[in-house]
């Protein structure tokens, strides 16, 4: 069995662990895991499983699985669809697999009516956050946008409101202003 796939199928068995156990932050750990490896392959069911992982990580630290009625019914259908992700990977039926994590991520909406909306916007957070972490990798705009299905606008503005990165270094006013000087004279 490939690495990549090996990989996917123990981030997949982790995916549920971290459900049972509502382990939030286990799910950004492999949320990020797994958008960090599809940088390589690229992908589209291991992007979904990103925005999977993360989405699911933001519904169980809002807590609003506590106020919908059929949770544990949504779980036993997630798990399912995790499962035959699973066994599609070990039957090498790549497309099958991709089309169970389609279905897993569309159940989300499925959970409430009354949280449909909400839910999808977390979804669709999602989805321009794991596009920031593609573009941080070295994808273009236009390959990250068209990977996980959002504009480039947002990706642009999404991008463009995070913080510098600490290791890059500013310059003071004066240091800046020296340099000026230095360059026009």
């Amino acid at each position: 069995m490939e690495l990549e796939v090996f990989h996917l199928i123990q981030v997949l068995e982790s995916t549920k662990r971290a459900l049972i156990e509502k382990d939030i932050i286990k799910l950004k750990e492999l949320s990020d895991q797994t958008i960090h490896s599809a940088c390589g392959i690229q992908d589209s069911g291991s992007i979904t499983l990103a925005v999977l992982d993360y989405s699911l990580s933001k519904l169980l630290e809002r807590k609003e699985h506590m106020k919908i009625k059929n949770w544990n019914q949504f779980l036993k259908k997630l798990y399912s669809y995790l499962e035959l992700a699973i066994r599609a990977l070990k039957e090498e039926k790549y497309d099958k697999y991709e089309g169970y994590l389609i279905l897993a991520r569309k159940s989300l909406s499925s959970i409430s009516v009354n949280l449909k909306p909400y839910i999808q916007e977390i979804l669709r957070k999602a989805s321009i956050n794991k596009a920031s972490k593609l573009y941080e990798h070295g994808l273009s705009l236009g390959q990250t946008s068209n990977l996980l299905g959002i504009t480039q606008w947002e990706l642009t503005e999404y991008t463009g409101q995070k913080p510098e990165p600490e290791h890059k270094q500013s310059v003071d006013v004066k240091s800046r202003a020296k340099l000026a000087l230095e360059f026009f004279s």
